[in-house]
């Protein structure tokens, strides 16, 4: 279960948004309860994720108090008495009943805006005949209409009743076509006007030489008919006992998304799907505000809360657009900054707030609200996405550093991330970064592995502008960024994508395909077309909107086997009677296809355990179209055999062989990743057997080891200088070990400083990278000498110059030790056992001059060499 706190955080109407609000009677939790018959004190929001409700015993004849007219930027006054609840219930944890119609607040709202016309069709889209509608009805000057009208109401008349059925279902924010009943409408013998603003005193409609008082219709509904020839620019006069409002209305607007969009939408192709839902602030029809529009085709009505309505969205309803599930409305003045969820009426009739599955942006957890946000970054990094794609990936120097970026050092902010980061690690030589998971997520225990907001970066760092800047940085500092990204799950959170709209959306609705056996979260129906185009669009927006140049997918072996860590009988055989899961297969085809196509230069990776073929063969090919894969088997057989003392190893010796066996099957990267060094894992260097000097020197012999072995590097932060202890996500690596006022702070610095020299010798020498997937570049000198616990092999760039690599896992100095070798003079280029990084300082022999090879044909060779190998060390020795 994801681990919940109290808030303190209270957040007021955002600059960009007028104050233009009467703070409602109360404010909606998740599962929005019944509130009293008549308006009373209004509560105070305590935090944007979920509202506060008052107590049921509060007197049914308080008036719901007006504001004071107040400037734009100034949020409408709030009482300071906050009726006494629960703290679960203020953070909307707690379930309630369905609440009476009747209950909301007075929108901020500001600027005009051209009318909506009456003859939407039921998606609000079109005309009776099918064509996309154009003006709702002409935009004509009151004064060519109507005579100045006097404040008092003559020359209003009272409009038709609503139907009982759309007032009730209005009022219980269960109406598809919210715009067909609120609004100006032109009628016969004039217009009418009809709004809906709870707790208002009255509403007038206001226009050049015009000013009409719309008569009360009862549970916050106002209109009339005005004798006009077409609609006027107006603004709504909302009164409330301070004072008096002036209000844009949002039911003016047509809609604001393109039938291109909902095409692409019902299609499952939109593949900027994060341009058309969510929140995006915008000037529609001449006016700024932000358009809202959501996916909830299950549910029977949408409305808007938020900070700019006080968490009352009986004001806001949305209308649907037609067959596609879509519900939007246009805001005008809400801005950059509004907290906001979605208050979703289920088929059943009950309602939730829901958190945008689109937002771009989230309050800091706890708090689950999204908020409004527009970025403002300027790139820096044209000169780094101009010639990332100038080499594949697989045929160059690829060597990652993975970070927790909130523990790497505890308590800075993406900018001051941005500060350290870069420089750190380009210090050391790596080539990239990879981020574990940076989507937003509310338990920091989870490490990011349970994402809430596949499309907002983590608040706890910063705004996503704060996430680019960082990235901008690495990228000016030469390296690359790869995030992890998680689509196998997510979380059961009731406020999050969980049965959003009421039955299952996002997850399946075979309950033993939708729960996950492992992490008690729910999978993805990726079967489902919509469900599919938003995790496919979600890829493409890292890439396209922050830069990323690589995803590391998650858990990929939990997505493609329909049994994974099921038992006999709780699984279902696909329509083949296989248990691969053909829709994730294809979720992951086309996932790849797509970033590959619009991203050049973008690399996939999948973290994949199993011996599933072409996980990295192209989609065209049958396979799963990924660039690289993480060699799962490489790094459980390597650990193992360092693992184990000495004397035991010679029984143990194919551990370190058997990679080579599949080595070319896929591209691999090796990876020491987070995983390994947690839960009782030990930290690398304390996997080691043997005391300090002996542990440090196997760490320091197994890094070179496996930066001279075919495929990618990975390693995790704090292993780099040889951390004793396991990573703690709470207060990250133990940087203190490097101080130089700790006793073996030398012997951390050692390791980090071969560290350094593997990244620089590894990308300087073309041997080791450029024919990674290339069976000709790699050959065994001696792979069966085992009694000696020594493992020797070539590498070979393209143009067929040779590297050495020479690992000694005994710790036993051994002389003379002769090794087959092409015909050159070879010269010592790195050794492990070197006395910088804290080893014995034993030699070669090759160091001072080049060892020329002697005629003497050994390991199949026609010539050789004796060296002498240092204990537990790894030597590369290159032509001299």
């Amino acid at each position: 279960m994801i681990e919940r706190q109290p808030s303190s955080f209270t957040p007021g109407a955002p600059a960009a948004v007028p104050a233009t609000f009467l703070p409602p009677a109360e404010k909606a939790t998740d599962e929005l309860p019944t509130p009293p018959p008549a308006p009373v004190e209004p509560a105070v929001q305590k935090h944007g994720s979920a509202p506060v409700s008052p107590p049921v015993s509060a007197p049914a004849s308080a008036p719901a108090p007006a504001p004071a007219a107040v400037p734009a930027a100034v949020p409408a006054p709030v009482p300071a008495v906050v009726p006494a609840v629960s703290e679960a219930a203020a953070r909307g944890y707690e379930s309630g009943v369905d609440r009476p119609p009747a209950s909301g607040s007075a929108p901020r709202q500001t600027a005009d805006s051209v009318p909506q016309s009456r003859g939407e069709s039921r998606g609000g889209a079109a005309t009776e005949s099918g064509k996309p509608a154009e003006a709702a009805a002409p935009v004509t000057s009151a004064a060519d209409d109507a005579a100045p009208m006097p404040a008092a109401g003559r020359g209003v008349r009272s409009a038709d009743p609503l139907d009982d059925e759309d007032r009730r279902r209005l009022l219980h924010g269960s109406h598809h076509d919210p715009h067909g009943l609120l609004g100006a409408h032109p009628v016969a013998g004039g217009v009418r006007f009809r709004v809906l603003r709870p707790y208002a005193l009255g509403v007038a409609v206001a226009a050049k030489g015009l000013r009409a008082e719309l008569l009360d219709e009862g549970d916050g509904l106002f209109g009339g008919v005005l004798p006009l020839r077409g609609i006027p620019e107006y603004e709504l006069l909302v009164r409330y006992e301070d004072g008096e409002l002036p209000v844009q209305d949002p039911y003016r607007f047509l809609p604001s998304l393109g039938e291109l969009d909902l095409h692409l939408i019902g299609e499952g192709r939109h593949e900027q799907l994060w341009q058309a839902l969510g929140a995006r602030p915008m000037t529609h029809q001449g006016v700024t505000g932000t358009r809202f529009a959501v996916w909830a085709p299950n549910a029977r009505g949408v409305r808007v809360a938020g900070g700019f309505n006080f968490w009352d969205g009986a004001g806001f309803p949305m209308r649907s657009l037609g067959a596609t599930g879509i519900w939007e409305l246009f805001v005008p003045g809400v801005g950059d900054g509004t907290a906001y969820k979605f208050e979703i009426t289920h088929p059943d009739g009950t309602r939730r707030l829901k958190a945008d599955p689109m937002a771009r942006a989230t309050e800091l957890p706890p708090a689950t609200a999204s908020v409004v946000t527009s970025s403002h970054h300027t790139w820096g990094d044209q000169e780094w996405m101009q010639r990332r794609a100038a080499i594949p990936v697989h045929q160059a120097p690829f060597s990652v550093y993975e970070v927790h970026l909130t523990s790497w050092r505890p308590g800075l902010s993406y900018r001051e991330l941005a500060e350290q980061l870069p420089t750190y690690v380009a210090d050391l030589g790596f080539t990239h970064v990879e981020l574990m998971p940076v989507a937003e997520h509310p338990f920091g225990g989870s490490w990011g592995y349970q994402v809430t907001s596949y499309y907002a970066p983590t608040s706890r760092l910063g705004t996503p502008d704060d996430f680019k800047h960082l990235i901008d940085a690495l990228h000016r500092a030469g390296l690359g960024v790869i995030m992890d990204w998680v689509p196998a799950h997510f979380p059961k959170d009731d406020w999050a994508l969980a049965r959003f709209d009421g039955p299952p959306l996002y997850e399946h609705g075979d309950p033993s395909r939708a729960e996950h056996p492992d992490w008690g979260t729910l999978e993805f129906d990726l079967g489902r077309t919509e469900v599919r185009n938003f995790m496919v669009a979600n890829a493409v927006y890292w890439c396209e909107e922050f830069h990323i140049d690589g995803l590391r997918v998650d858990a990929v072996a939990s997505m493609l086997y329909l049994d994974y860590s099921r038992e006999h009988g709780e699984w279902t055989p696909n329509e083949h009677g296989g248990r691969e899961n053909l829709d994730a297969v294809a979720f992951l085809q086309e996932m790849n296809a797509t970033v590959y196509r619009r991203c050049p230069g973008v690399v996939t990776i999948a973290e994949e355990s199993t011996a599933w073929e072409g996980v990295t063969r192209s989609t065209d090919s049958g396979g799963l179209g990924f660039g690289l894969k993480w060699n799962m088997g490489w790094m459980h057989d390597s650990l193992e055999y360092v693992a184990k003392e000495p004397v035991h190893r010679k029984y143990h010796h194919h551990e370190m062989t058997f990679s080579m066996v599949y080595a070319y099957s896929e591209n691999y990267v090796l990876p020491i990743s987070h995983d390994e060094v947690v839960h009782g894992k030990r930290s690398l260097v304390s996997k080691m057997p043997g005391d300090w000097w002996q542990q440090r020197a196997t760490h320091r012999a197994y890094l070179g080891f496996m930066w001279a072995h075919p495929g990618k590097q990975l390693l995790f932060m704090g292993q780099e200088f040889a951390q004793g202890a396991e990573w703690s996500h709470d207060h990250g690596p133990d940087w203190w070990l490097l101080d130089e006022t700790y006793a073996a702070a030398a012997d951390h610095r050692g390791v980090r400083d071969l560290v350094r020299d593997l990244n620089h010798t590894y990308s300087a020498t073309p041997a080791l990278w450029q024919s990674d997937t290339d069976p000709g570049g790699f050959a065994w000198i001696d792979g069966g000498a085992a009694e000696d616990n020594t493992f020797s092999f070539l590498r070979f760039d393209a143009d067929g110059e040779p590297l050495v690599c020479v690992s000694n896992f005994s710790p036993v100095v051994r002389e003379n030790y002769r090794i087959g070798v092409p015909d050159h003079a070879w010269q010592e280029v790195l050794n492990t056992d070197d006395a910088r990084y804290g080893g014995s300082g034993t030699a070669t022999g090759s160091t001072e001059h080049p060892l020329k090879a002697e005629p003497a044909a050994w390991h199949g060779q026609e010539q050789s060499i004796k060296l002498t190998l240092p204990p537990l060390a790894t030597v590369w020795l290159r032509p001299a």
